[in-house]
């Protein structure tokens, strides 16, 4: 069966209980998740398992979606199928993870209309992020505008909402779809989108805050070259403009 995916409704919870539906060795797939597994660039989440009435816990030390089910391989012995468990993500790590992803859904939209140009790969990190972009130039007077750009509209405090597109409608809507390589997993129906409303809309599976002003601000500390028509910027967080 497929895994309800919570973190996917709603990026703030970070509790909540779940049934175990599978055993597979130090692994269980559970009814419904809030542990994001990972992809676009953003790390999975962190956190734990009880049960027993918090008799028994365990660290989640990984995170897989394979076709629909989502696997959580734990530090110590599994629950037996059919127990209640509560997931506890760590939150403040969560919450950082959740402003960089939406910093990079802005990013996006800059470059996007600035350009007209995709993602070609991002990574999050605890204190820092990167994103390449299919660019042949970028001076620094650029630079200095996109994060101006971007620190704008995280001051205006957009809100963001998320809905679900069948599949084959979202991909034919290309000015949606802003990662050069389609990398939507082959098992999904249908596609979230992310709306970042009165601006931008656009094809995005992570976690995301409620509205811009939560990011608190950015800025671009570094940019490379990686090739010939591949540039990547560098990101942080401010906690506050």
């Amino acid at each position: 069966m497929k895994t309800k995916l919570l973190y996917q409704t709603n990026s703030y919870t970070y509790e909540c209980s779940a049934k175990v539906v599978a055993v597979s060795g130090d692994e269980v797939a559970l009814d419904a998740t809030i542990f994001y597994p990972g992809g676009g660039g953003q790390m999975a989440d962190r956190g734990l398992l009880s049960w027993n009435q918090g008799a028994n816990q365990a660290h989640v030390i990984s995170i897989s979606n394979r076709n629909g089910t989502v696997w959580h391989t734990l530090d110590y012995i599994p629950p037996k199928p059919e127990t209640e468990v509560i997931e506890s993500i760590d939150w403040n790590f969560r919450y950082r993870s959740m402003r960089t992803h939406t910093a990079f859904l802005l990013l996006c939209s800059v470059i996007w209309r600035e350009f007209g140009i995709q993602v070609t790969g991002g990574q999050i990190y605890p204190d820092r992020a990167r994103m390449d972009f299919a660019l042949e130039y970028l001076e620094k007077d650029r630079i200095a505008e996109l994060e101006q750009q971007v620190n704008t509209l995280i001051a205006a405090d957009y809100p963001i909402h998320t809905y679900m597109l069948p599949r084959e409608k979202a991909l034919s809507l290309s000015a949606l779809v802003r990662a050069r390589i389609n990398q939507l997993p082959p098992h999904l129906d249908e596609v979230r989108m992310a709306e970042v409303v009165g601006f931008d809309v656009q094809v995005d599976g992570g976690t995301l805050v409620n509205h811009t002003r939560e990011i608190g601000g950015i800025q671009i500390i570094r940019s490379e070259n990686k090739g010939r028509i591949n540039k990547r910027l560098e990101i942080v967080l401010k906690e506050a403009l």
